[in-house]
């Protein structure tokens, strides 16, 4: 029996990438689950075969179960006929192995192309890791809101373009903590830096400070190819990345830059806000203004993590940006992934060369800057909405309002010329004018806030992110006050010592150190940051109206003086 699922959401198929359209309450014949990045293979009822996002259909679990039963005997079958013969596979037939189904694909001949899209498991359970199987196609299966689009509205409900239907989904793959680590791991332990591994902090003239590379990394994210894998069947964009140290460009898939931003957040974002990536898209991908806009994110995503002195000079992020080949691109991944100064553990690294602070002043900066970011996200969110209506009253009522004037003056032109009264033409010439001017006026006005509104948008787009991120970094530091705070009632009883209570409190006055860096980090960028971002809004509405002006000086001056 066929495996049966039913479609949860309209999907319509872009052409040349071997897509299925599907209708939402559509029926499916799921012919290979085995696709990989997100994908299933179907057949509707008509008897088309395409690839479906497997977000967007749900199997029958009956059909499911019949379905393993028949593949689970084709290939006790393909066994006995000779197709497998080692012992191991031989186990996998017998149900020993969880992926029975799938070992029967990969030793079936007729499926010997999809093997590189498969884990390999080994004799002893291991999974191996090659760069072909790690193939989740993070091209797929989320939507970037645009300013007049699609938009990714509050709490990850998406609205799919064209409007007609809203779906949940997850709107980060590693949005950030599942819940609040435990800062005990790093409270309770006295760590000594290593030197590579070090994070000094120094007093700078706002504060501490990180510690800043003499020369600024930065990097060019460009020149976007189309791409394809599994003999054609699925197609990619890959990017091409030049840091400023090398001037030597490597390529990147947006899988690429997602696995560095999950591997960012699992060793830094206890101490470091890493802001997200661009969302992820299932229409439309492929198309030249998505294109366009998804670079121009990854390029301001990456700016950010080169400005920032921990992140750009972090192992992860030059194996990223320095691979040679192949081989160094695997080998780095490999060792990132087995990093164990992950979470809390990463403050063991930093090491302020600066006087321990009194748990009470810990619990003030954190105040402080608690109620900093969250009144900062609230007024960036308020920018934010006023951005997005002003936008859309420039495309639309404005500039249909500026057209419906120069229509009104015309028309009025048009009536005069009917009057057969001499001397009329200069009047009539110049309403004829007026109007057209106001014509072209509603164009300017349309196209106006892509010159100077998106970099305002964008910008703003940035720092909701980035803002968005601090309240799970700033909870570990609550947190871990709460835990100092709780240090005599547990000397008292016994569960502590004297000496640990005083390992626990110049560890949290770290930790609150390594905040004082990174929001002094903060506002210096977001000093720079704004400062250019005004001077360019206001550079550019100073031209528009100044453009404006002059086209209505030219039209009042065809007016005479009577």
């Amino acid at each position: 029996m066929a495996v049966k699922a039913q479609v949860l959401y309209d999907f319509t198929a872009e052409p040349g990438n071997n897509e299925l359209t599907v209708k939402e309450g559509e029926i499916l014949t799921v012919t290979n689950q085995n696709v990989g990045g997100g994908w299933v293979e179907a057949q509707n009822s008509r008897g088309t075969v395409g690839l479906v996002p497997e977000d967007y259909i749900e199997i029958n679990p009956g059909s499911t179960q019949a379905s393993s039963n028949t593949q689970a005997t084709q290939h006790i079958d393909a066994h006995n006929q000779g197709y497998t013969s080692s012992s191991e596979n031989s186990q996998a037939v017998n149900g020993n192995e969880p992926w029975s189904a799938t070992a029967w694909s990969n030793n079936n001949p007729v499926n010997n192309w999809n093997q590189a899209e498969q884990e390999p498991v080994g004799n002893n359970g291991s999974v191996y890791s090659f760069d072909e199987e790690w193939d989740d196609d993070s091209d797929d299966g989320k939507s970037t809101g645009g300013y007049g689009g699609s938009q990714v509205e509050e709490g990850g409900t998406m609205q799919r373009a064209g409007g007609h239907s809203t779906m949940k989904l997850s709107l980060n793959k590693f949005p950030g903590f599942s819940k609040t680590p435990n800062p005990e791991v790093y409270l309770l332990t006295k760590h000594i830096a290593k030197g590579d591994e070090r994070l000094p902090i120094y007093t700078g003239e706002v504060g501490p400070v990180w510690l800043y590379p003499q020369t600024q990394l930065d990097c060019v994210v460009a020149d976007p190819k189309k791409g394809s894998k599994m003999y054609g069947l699925k197609s990619y964009i890959e990017y091409q990345v030049t840091p400023n140290t090398t001037n030597r460009p490597v390529n990147h898939r947006y899988k690429h830059f997602d696995w560095l931003y999950e591997r960012l957040v699992e060793k830094f974002a206890c101490a470091l806000p890493i802001p997200c990536l661009p969302d992820k898209q299932v229409t439309g991908r492929f198309e030249e203004e998505f294109i366009k806009m998804r670079m121009e994110r990854l390029q301001g995503w990456m700016s950010r993590m080169c400005r920032h002195p921990v992140i750009s000079n972090s192992e992860v992020f030059q194996l990223f940006l320095n691979y040679r080949d192949e081989k160094e691109w695997k080998l780095g991944k490999r060792r990132a992934e087995k990093d164990e100064i992950v979470g809390v553990k990463i403050f063991s690294n930093i090491d302020p060369e600066l006087p321990e602070l009194d748990p009470a002043q810990v619990e003030q900066k954190y105040e402080m800057y608690s109620q900093f970011t969250r009144s900062m996200d609230n007024s960036v969110k308020e920018l934010l909405a006023v951005g997005h209506l002003h936008w859309k009253r420039c495309t639309g009522p404005l500039q249909k309002e500026y057209r419906q004037i120069g229509k009104a003056f015309q028309n009025l032109s048009s009536v005069f010329n009917t009057s057969a009264y001499p001397r009329e033409s200069t009047l009539t010439e110049a309403l004829t004018a007026t109007g057209k001017t106001y014509e072209e006026i509603a164009e300017i006005v349309a196209e106006q806030p892509k010159k100077d509104l998106h970099f305002l948008m964008e910008t703003n787009l940035e720092y909701k992110g980035l803002l968005g991120c601090f309240p799970d970094t700033i909870t570990v530091h609550k947190a871990a006050i709460d835990k100092v705070k709780e240090a005599d009632h547990l000397v008292v009883m016994n569960k502590i010592s004297q000496q640990d209570k005083l390992i626990m409190e110049k560890n949290l006055s770290t930790m609150s150190y390594a905040l004082q860096a990174e929001m002094n980090h903060f506002h210096s960028n977001r000093i720079y940051d704004y400062n250019r971002l005004m001077q360019f809004y206001l550079e550019e509405q100073v031209k528009f109206y100044e453009t404006i002006a002059e086209k209505l000086k030219k039209t009042l001056g065809q007016y005479t003086t009577m």
